[in-house]
């Protein structure tokens, strides 16, 4: 019978919120071509010159704004999600980070190494198989396609004899759906004014590059419409969190007017996705929209984005332009529903043939 092991991926974090550390994490996760989508040579011009000159020290002054006693809330959240599902489950589970540590390569040469030994009795037993699980409900080439291909690069360059298995985006998964709902029932159940749902952004060049066909993403109005199926849809980001937007709002029973999609996160002076979170929250304050509930179901785990971008920043920038109450929705982390979905997958997750 094979033995599998499980590897979680997550974006990653510095090592701490000092300016050398995030430099070192900024240039790693900058200099990726799936990232920034420039040849090596004008990307790297870009990432050393314009922006790690600056960018490290107002990005160290955010991390640490939401530093705590465990460290990085990113990092200690997935290992958190980690410990939860390895008491579920009977097969070596791990954790990496496509950017800073502990990296794809490590782990997956410690799981290797050891026959995937975690306490499960069986660490002599060659592992056959690995399921790659990317902690992104959405695809994207900057989240999803770097980190499978980081994870193949490590299996082609050590002649690792070991069988990759991805999981696919989850964005309209029911058991997903679910957890995300359940997560913020407390919340739905008071007086509130609006929901918004931020997504992290994407420049709209990702989007068509991403296409299959040429000739879907960004080229009409509805191009992103559940009723006009397209084989673009499966790697299109705005298309999967619309869908997962539709879905949250089915299965909690809300109506069109009661809730706004929009993309944060913004970084250059490319075309991005619209419209953008910050505009969004004054626009909904000037709308008479005093209370407002924030999700971010782009983010499984706390984060900078969600909890310095959107619960510190964006609070300041909703309450400037006239808002009075913002709740924000924790991500879902070590949730008991969430670890429970991913238990089942795991668990039911095809052996390669």
């Amino acid at each position: 019978m094979k033995k599998r092991a499980v590897l979680l991926v997550n974006l990653g974090s510095p090592d701490a919120p000092e300016v050398p550390e995030v430099r070192k994490y900024l240039k790693q996760f900058l200099m990726d071509p799936y990232v920034i989508h420039l040849p090596w040579l004008l990307r790297a011009l870009l990432v050393n010159f314009l922006v790690l000159p600056k960018r490290p020290h107002s990005s160290a002054e955010a991390y640490r704004s939401i530093w705590t006693e465990d460290g990085s809330p990113l990092i200690h959240y997935s290992q958190e999600l980690l410990k939860a599902l390895q008491a579920k489950l009977d097969i070596p589970v791990a954790i990496a980070m496509r950017y800073g540590k502990p990296s794809i390569e490590s782990q997956i040469k410690s799981l290797l190494a050891n026959g995937g030994s975690n306490g499960d009795g069986d660490g002599n037993k060659k592992i056959d198989e690995i399921l790659f699980i990317p902690l992104y409900p959405h695809h994207a080439d900057s989240t999803v396609t770097t980190s499978v291909k980081e994870a193949e690069r490590v299996i082609r360059e050590n002649n690792f004899s070991v069988k990759l298995q991805t999981l696919k985006p989850f964005y309209d998964d029911k058991s997903y759906i679910d957890a995300l709902v359940n997560s913020a029932a407390s919340a739905l159940s008071e007086n509130y004014d609006h929901i918004l749902f931020s997504y992290h952004g994407l420049p709209e060049l990702h989007i068509t590059k991403a296409d299959p066909t040429d000739n879907h993403c960004l080229k009409s109005e509805s191009c992103c419409s559940v009723t006009s199926a397209s084989p673009a849809h499966a790697t299109c980001y705005r298309h999967q969190v619309l869908r997962t937007t539709e879905c949250f709002a089915q299965k909690a029973g809300l109506s069109s007017d009661q809730y706004t999609v929009a993309y944060q996160s913004r970084l250059g002076r490319a075309q991005w996705l619209e419209p953008s979170t910050d505009n969004t929250l004054v626009k909904l304050a000037q709308q008479g929209k005093k209370k407002i509930l924030v999700l971010c179901p782009a983010f499984v785990t706390d984060c900078l984005e969600t909890l310095e971008e959107i619960d510190i920043r964006g609070r300041k920038t909703f309450f400037a332009a006239g808002g009075e109450e913002l709740t924000y929705i924790p991500c879902l982390n070590d949730n008991e529903d969430w670890v429970d979905c991913l238990s089942k997958w795991i668990k039911e997750y095809p052996t390669a043939q």
